[in-house]
């Protein structure tokens, strides 16, 4: 009898243990799946801690939210989004993961799509149907995205997608810290072109698609380069057809024409602030995919800007060259990719790019600063970043897929990570356009050594320098308007820690920047 009533207790402590541990895990207040009197299901959209952003609950029809593959689709569901201010937008939606190499099956923390029967205004980012919850998988410090689009949006950049930091509960099962985005789509609040077309004029929206094969979905090719027919979203052959004739003259006239004959044709200012963004960032699938162009009143635009998890430095050096190349924060990366392979040939576009750094450079800059972008985001998000790992499970570490690189052990070293590489990555950009740099680094190195005074040397020699204008601005430590044998000797006294009377080494900006 004492056998059988032990057992008993002991039953009864670990079903107790284990409700408690399905009520710690799933961060509610009480279960979901409880029904009412009525027989109907209740729905709980309550966390048991004190709500920092807004909170997405989703109950699939089937209750099996949390183990839906990509081949899935789309699967019935409930939806309550909660904003800070207590308000509840609540309707039926379709509901599915999303991605390509981030929707593996072995990745358990998936992306998702939900789907409304009409547009709706979720969180004040404007109307639509369809909206993507963006997991970060590939990314430690979950804050690449964020990090980005932030930029886009500083830069002006036409139909960046607008978001918000999300916690997100699928099923009762919480999930940790997501991004809901305005997913890349035609619409009045999305990118707005007018597909329908007057008088044979349409608009378009492409997305550059390297090798990737799925079904339904349009591919083309012009001029070596492959896109995917995105709006239209199933074009007819009428349709395609004038997609893709457009493209090929636009890129004929892209690789041919002089700088008038494309800014006929190709929007310039975008087309540079998209290369910026990019080359800032290194992204590592900028060759590859989900990189989008559109056709708007008979001109092309580069953008909107999507998908950077794997950008700033986290792809795998040791997967290929390419991620070799985008994780070091030297050299240029993206100027012989896309339609930019084309572009960037002529000299005068470079320009162009340096003009939208020279706008923008303090936005630039204070994304690895102290007290800058990146440590505002941490300090505004902290707790949701801490759930993510102590309530979720999703820590630093969770998983590798060999196209990234390595996580660090812990969340502090992988966004110490993160904020050095930006911060390293715009010294280089800076020193390379000319935007900022070290007073006396004549040889453009990011040092002052005597390989500077070298340089001056040489300049006053008339030996060939690679570009005297910008020795002739470094060089001049002095500030009497001119470069020559006194700055040097400056340089060299500075060196010998003789003295330092006119500021050497420190971080000069020109004026049109700030």
């Amino acid at each position: 009898m004492k056998a059988k009533f032990c057992k008993r207790i002991i039953s009864l402590i670990t079903c107790i243990a284990v409700a408690l541990t399905c009520i710690t895990m799933s961060g509610f207040a009480a279960f979901a799946d409880e029904t009412d009197d009525s027989g109907e299901r209740e729905y709980v959209t309550e966390s048991s801690w004190e709500m920092t952003v807004p909170q997405i609950f989703v109950y699939t029809d089937k209750g099996n939210g949390t183990e839906l593959q990509k081949e899935d689709g789309y699967q019935g569901a409930k939806i309550f989004i909660k904003d800070t201010d207590g308000t509840m937008l609540s309707d039926d939606c379709s509901f599915k993961v999303r991605g390509n190499t981030t929707a593996l099956s072995w990745i358990t923390k998936k992306p998702y799509t939900f789907k409304f029967g009409k547009k709706k205004d979720v969180l004040g980012l404007g109307k639509g149907k369809k909206w993507a919850l963006i997991a970060n998988a590939f990314d430690p410090s979950m804050l690449r995205n964020y990090t980005v689009f932030s930029l886009a949006h500083e830069m002006g950049l036409s139909y960046t997608s607008n978001f918000k930091v999300v916690e997100l509960w699928v099923d009762d099962s919480f999930r940790g810290c997501y991004m809901l985005f305005e997913p890349v789509q035609e619409g009045k609040d999305r990118v707005d072109i007018d597909i329908e077309g007057n008088d044979g004029k349409k608009d378009f929206l492409i997305e550059y698609e390297a090798q990737r094969e799925e079904e339904d979905v349009t591919y083309f090719d012009v001029h070596g380069l492959r896109f995917i027919a995105s709006e239209p979203e199933e074009p007819t052959e009428e349709q395609l057809k004038y997609i893709r004739d457009t493209m090929y003259k636009i890129i004929y006239i892209i690789r041919t024409g002089d700088r008038e004959a494309i800014e006929e044709v190709v929007d310039v200012e975008s087309f540079a602030k998209f290369y910026l963004l990019n080359e800032y960032a290194k992204t590592f699938d900028f060759s590859m995919s989900s990189v989008f162009f559109y056709y708007k009143d008979g001109k092309l635009y580069a953008g909107p800007p999507w998908d950077y998890d794997l950008s700033l430095g986290s792809a795998n050096p040791d997967f290929n060259e390419r991620g070799k190349e985008s994780v070091e924060t030297e050299n240029l990366f993206c100027n012989k990719k896309n339609i930019y392979r084309f572009l960037c040939k002529h000299s005068w576009f470079s320009d162009e790019v340096r003009e939208v750094y020279l706008k923008h450079y303090k936005a630039f800059e204070n994304v690895g600063a102290e007290g800058g972008l990146l440590d505002i985001a941490r300090s505004t998000y902290n707790d949701v970043l801490t759930r993510n790992s102590t309530e979720a499970g999703w820590s630093a570490d969770k998983w590798w897929i060999n196209i990234m690189g390595r996580p660090r052990v812990t969340y502090d070293q992988n966004f110490n990570y993160l904020k050095n590489w930006c911060a390293t990555r715009n010294t280089w950009l800076s020193n390379y356009f000319d935007v900022a740099f070290l007073r006396g680094d004549s040889n453009k190195d990011l040092a002052i050594s005597v390989d500077d005074v070298t340089e001056i040397q040489r300049l006053l020699a008339e030996f060939d320098v690679s570009n005297p204008d910008s020795v002739t601005l470094r060089g001049d430590v002095n500030g009497d308007g001119k470069t020559d044998i006194s700055d040097a000797t400056e340089i060299q006294r500075y060196i010998a820690e003789l003295g330092n009377p006119y500021n050497i080494g420190e971080k000069i900006v020109p004026e049109e920047s700030v």
